[in-house]
């Protein structure tokens, strides 16, 4: 099969014309020295296809049947991947099982397993810093997750500064307790963070590296036994994750990580009833496994994200790259994403759309800053593109039509950067609202404007909209977004280690990144109330009460 008039191989490498200085023999050189890994990125293809296996007790396992992925750029099946079944979850759920509620540590019990993990991460980030093995990770990510190369490698970026931050004693911090003077002598309450014991993790595609690295890691800082989940297109970039970190020291019965369907994985976790899942993906999914978990889930789920120009028209080039980054970076496919765009009418007298239909028009699948879109079909982004153009006064803005000239097989979406515009007006009524307000995981935004004296019907969108996760906005006050940019250079996009990134207004809502996420996800509160007297002197039993 041919794409761009190409061959196969120079397919799978279709990114480096994005990474001109990195040669192929460098890359060669660097791929020998990596003792961790057991695939060589740029060599997965249909004649010599990766394969996944599963981690459980401590041991790499395969399974009785195997699932083969296609390679989302050209539909050459390149990925083998060992997929449990649900006769086959046994050896997971006893796993889970043998690790007792109070975790595998807690300020109380192996406290020193706490040091361990400092030293893990110390060893980690290093590695994960040195240039043949961040490159080895973000080509990697390319292949099953198609991004630009500078998109993939700023997730290894953040994993690798995630890595750092937590080193050394910083893993015993997180567990820091506090006390609290009591009513008499002898009594002080403590507070410590507590470990849930044997929990679970479930992450999508969209960032492969990244959201399983970080919370698997905070998982583990805090004392849990975590089973892991990836979403199977993409799982075999944290299989070699995992190999990199049992380099490092990371105890190979610390972690169990599994490839299997929904329905599997839904199967396992009612058997083994793990005390607390972390579930990063679709509000579908989640509302379900909130309802089977009773309630013992944290959330990170969709994303209808908005931003609003306020009428103070600056620096549009750099406004308008803004824009372009957060709707169509990753083709789209980031729950942070840029939805909807809210534009005072002085932007609307702008060249700002102008100037985003320019910049849409740069982006290529040469260097896949365009790219599959691994969710959504190209037929379905169609459909609701026409179903969005019957309301009254909308029209497409630019885009609204498929890729061309690809080899994208079409169990994946292909389409061009699209913005439709819809009147603020016709967006607020109730039979538009939910039609306009569906998160479509790809490179798409609504676009819409409002007058001076319309920023409360602006508010009452917000108001009415069921995600709260990501948002640029000017109005702080009156909406609840979780990760929030304010100011010139707000955006939606983009979530560096040194931030949390979360949604808020959902008890069930989970965060990611700071210590202040790790705690909340990974550990509860324990009180434990000293009172060691001395008992007065002359004390008497007293009366009943």
């Amino acid at each position: 099969m041919h794409r761009f008039g190409i061959s196969r191989e120079m397919s799978a490498r279709v990114s480096r014309k994005a990474t001109s200085w990195l040669d192929t023999c460098k890359i060669s050189r660097y791929m020998s020295s990596l003792s961790f890994a057991t695939v060589e990125a740029e060599k997965i293809c249909g004649s010599q296809p990766a394969e996944v296996h599963n981690l459980v007790q401590g041991k790499w396992v395969q399974s009785s049947s195997w699932s083969t992925l296609k390679d989302p750029l050209n539909g050459e099946p390149f990925i083998k991947v060992a997929e449990v079944d649900k006769s086959e979850i046994k050896p997971f759920v006893d796993s889970l099982s043998k690790c007792p509620k109070h975790g595998l540590h807690n300020p109380f019990k192996s406290p020193e397993r706490y040091l361990l993990y400092g030293e893990i991460s110390t060893k980690a980030g290093h590695m994960l810093a040195q240039p043949q093995v961040s490159d080895f990770f973000a080509r990697l990510i390319q292949r099953v997750s198609p991004k630009s190369y500078q998109q993939a490698m700023g997730e290894v970026s953040v994993t690798q500064k995630f890595l750092e931050n937590f080193s050394g004693d910083q893993v015993r911090f997180l567990a820091r307790s506090f006390a609290v003077p009591g009513n008499h002598l002898g009594q002080q309450s403590h507070g410590f963070r507590w470990p849930y014991g044997p929990v679970t993790i479930v992450t999508p595609f969209n960032f492969p590296l990244e959201i399983p690295v970080l919370q698997l890691m905070g998982a583990l800082y805090m004392g849990n036994k975590p089973l892991l989940k990836v979403d199977s297109k993409v799982s075999i970039v944290m299989d070699q994750m995992l190999r990199l970190l049992h380099a490092c020291g990371l105890p190979v019965e610390d972690v169990d990580f599994i490839n299997s369907d929904g329905k599997t994985m839904n199967k396992l976790l009612m058997e083994a009833k793990p005390r607390m899942t972390l579930f990063t993906g679709s509000s579908k999914v989640a509302e379900k496994l909130a309802e089977d978990l009773k309630g013992q889930v944290k959330l990170e789920d969709a994303g209808f994200d908005w931003k609003i120009l306020g009428p103070d028209v600056q620096q549009e080039d750099y406004v308008a790259w803004v824009c372009d980054q957060d709707a169509y970076a990753c083709s789209g496919q980031k729950c942070s994403a840029q939805s909807i765009l809210f534009m005072h009418e002085n932007w609307s007298a702008s060249p700002l759309i102008s100037k985003l239909k320019e910049l849409a028009a740069r982006r290529k699948l040469e260097d896949l800053t365009i790219g599959p879109v691994l969710t959504v079909t190209t037929e379905a982004m169609l459909e609701h593109v026409q179903k969005l153009l019957k309301i009254p006064g909308s029209k497409i803005l630019f885009g609204g039509e498929p890729l061309e000239n690809h080899s994208i097989p079409s169990i994946y979406g292909a389409f061009k950067p699209t913005a439709v515009y819809v009147p603020l007006e016709e967006i607020l009524k109730e039979n538009n609202f939910e039609l306009v307000t569906k998160e479509i995981f790809g490179p798409f935004q609504v676009i819409t404007d409002y007058k001076a004296n319309q920023l409360p019907m602006v508010l009452d969108a917000l108001e009415r909209m069921h995600a709260h996760l990501t948002a640029a906005v000017e109005v702080i006050g009156s909406s609840v977004n979780g990760t929030t940019y304010a100011g010139l250079r707000a955006r939606t996009t983009g979530a560096p280690q040194n931030h949390w990134f979360g949604p808020a207004g959902d008890p069930r809502g989970a965060g990611i990144g700071t210590p202040e996420a790790i705690k909340l996800v990974w550990s509860c509160h324990r009180e434990i109330i000293y009172d060691i007297g001395p008992v007065p002197n002359q004390w008497k039993i007293p009366a009943s009460t």
